[in-house]
């Protein structure tokens, strides 16, 4: 119906749809949203959802990207990088570089590419000292996107998502109202028609005063700074075994249907790692 009958959707958390939660247990999440507009009064749309949490972009360029172009879908979104930029010493440029070497592959095999860039990390506590490495992969991607003719979304500029509302109590993750916002935010980068508008306004919060925000920074480093801190030590992931939500390219349905996990995906060495985030995520 939009010239799109098959979409692939790669990448970690962000796309799996964290934390959009269903009342499974699973989660829906933006990509799942989309790939329901895109099916809408098309029954031979096919989609597959290869996004798992915590996967660092080496995992996503050497596991995902492969897929997707063995599949050669007519839309393939992609996110990543964010968890390798957010751990220290991490070198932005050569994230950028590795991230543009998919786009590249991508684009070559003929595909339309969607990426997305990193949210303004501004009104989050803590998280606000990560928005200068955000914004300058941001200016990366924008140039990637620029060369290779990916479309972008543009996260940094979704002034919806500048609202608390829009962030999980990790803030790490989006809530389920940002996730649909994000999803309708992509399908006008796609030009595809949407009942509703992302830039609807939330509506009056009251604000939260400084011991609010003190006690609230004191709950979130015990309840998942300090839980990543350990993983990290560790060498885990939150997604060690687990397996996407879908990880075929099939007829497009509510529910997601999980495979097991590969042996050859169990058998790989854990880079290091870092929970999921928006640009992390």
């Amino acid at each position: 119906m939009y010239g799109f009958d098959s979409y692939v959707a790669i990448g970690d958390s962000f796309t799996e749809g964290l934390n959009d939660e269903l009342p499974d247990g699973s989660f829906r999440g933006w990509a799942d949203r989309l790939a329901e507009v895109l099916a809408d009064g098309h029954p031979g749309f096919q989609y597959a959802n290869l996004a798992l949490r915590g996967k660092m972009l080496a995992e996503i360029m050497s596991e995902q990207v492969p897929i997707a172009l063995d599949i050669k879908p007519d839309l393939v979104t992609l996110c990543a990088g964010g968890n390798d930029i957010i751990v220290p010493g991490a070198d932005v440029d050569a994230v950028a570089a590795q991230f543009e070497a998919g786009v590249a592959a991508l684009r070559e095999a003929g595909i339309t590419v969607v990426i997305f860039n990193g949210p303004d990390t501004k009104t989050l506590s803590v998280m606000h000292m990560l928005r200068g490495k955000v914004g300058i992969y941001n200016a990366h991607l924008w140039a990637i996107a620029d060369r290779h003719g990916a479309r972008m979304v543009d996260l940094w500029a979704m002034q919806p998502l500048h609202d608390r509302r829009a962030w999980s109590d990790d803030r790490l993750h989006f809530t389920p109202e940002a996730h649909r916002r994000i999803a309708l935010r992509t399908a006008e980068a796609l030009g595809i028609p949407v009942d509703g508008d992302w830039r609807e306004p939330w509506g009056e919060l009251e604000p939260s005063t400084w011991m609010d925000s003190r006690r609230s920074d004191l709950t979130w480093t015990k309840t998942h700074l300090l839980p990543w801190i350990k993983r990290q030590l560790r060498g885990e992931s939150m997604g060690d075994g687990l397996a996407p939500k879908r990880p075929e390219l099939a007829p497009f349905t509510r529910e997601p249907v999980v495979a097991p996990v590969p042996a050859v995906q169990q058998a790989l060495p854990a880079p290091e790692r870092l929970t999921d985030s928006a640009t992390a995520s």
